[in-house]
């Protein structure tokens, strides 16, 4: 846990420093990793590790209640965002996206084996590929497309989430490649990439925060906050009372990766659409940050 701590911190500090020392170009580098990260690395990604995925029907009704829990959540942001808050409409796309995509896969899936042991790794990699991937690169690219393609027609509104959208292409692809198209060795490779993934994310985030000269730690502005306790608070509470509920013996890791943080995917689909890419740093560095503490006192207590 120190470690997954401490390499976060560590690429965040990067992306300030690298903001400050080399400014524009910094950002323009952010926005070529951001198109490597759409264009190259997901897609490879998505549909080596889907293609090998499985499911238990146990399983399988938490992950629906799972799904449940963020419609609601997402539900919840919309109302917010464009009823209560009134924002504009990068942001409150923002605030939709970032409530319902949790960093599941280079933080969450450390965290379970840390705090509830390897056993439960399985469980864990299960949610992030069949709940939090489905968020990202359907639900997240939808939304954003809905937001940003209002009072065009129908088949430019599609044209648009397709394209945008080089994962879900992928995921396409996956449910129908035989098993002999995804290799034990670049099944593993995917797996390592994404672990690798997670300092670049984060070194993307500490350039986005430094280039919006908002101060470090970020402004805890409204529309964050309200993301943040839909995203570590509601999001959990509603996937227990469901599993509760319904008497759903749901896996123990499936609440601790529903209380997760932002995901660094955000600022993917942000920078995709041209979306509010100071919110989804803000609330991805502060939710994070209020992980890692609470994560750490866990650790220590267990």
């Amino acid at each position: 846990m120190p470690t997954l701590a401490l390499a976060i911190v560590a690429s965040v500090a990067a992306g300030v420093w690298a903001q400050r020392r080399y400014g524009a170009g910094a950002v323009r580098l952010t926005r070529r990793i951001l198109d490597a990260i759409l264009y190259a690395a997901m897609p490879f990604i998505v549909f080596f590790v889907l293609a090998r995925a499985e499911l238990t029907a146990g399983a399988g009704i938490g992950l629906l209640l799972g799904y449940a829990s963020l419609a609601v959540v997402g539900l919840a942001a919309y109302a917010l965002a464009t009823r209560v808050l009134r924002l504009p409409t990068p942001t409150a796309a923002m605030v939709v996206i970032a409530a319902i995509m949790g960093n599941t896969g280079f933080f969450g899936a450390p965290l379970v084996a840390t705090l509830l042991g390897h056993g439960a790794l399985g469980a864990a990699i299960t949610y992030d590929a069949l709940v939090s991937g489905p968020m990202f690169f359907v639900v997240g690219f939808a939304v954003a497309a809905a937001f940003t393609t209002r009072g065009q027609a129908a088949g430019v509104r599609v044209r648009t989430y397709l394209l945008r959208n080089p994962p879900l292409v992928a995921v396409a692809a996956a449910l129908v490649a035989p098993d002999a198209l995804a290799p034990d060795v670049l099944v593993d490779i995917a797996r390592i990439l994404l672990i690798a993934l997670a300092p670049v994310g984060f070194f993307v985030v500490g350039v986005q925060l430094a280039s919006e000269r908002t101060g470090l730690p970020p402004s805890l502005t409204r529309p964050a906050a309200v993301v943040i306790a839909l995203r570590m608070a509601l999001a959990p509470l509603l996937l227990l009372g469901l599993a509760t509920a319904t008497a759903v013996d749901v896996p123990d890791a499936y609440l601790l990766q529903a209380a997760m943080p932002v995901g660094v995917n955000t600022l993917v689909v942000a920078h995709a659409y041209d979306l509010d890419r100071a919110l989804a740093s803000a609330a991805l560095a502060w939710s994070t940050a209020l992980a890692l503490g609470a994560a750490l006192v866990a650790a220590a207590l267990a």
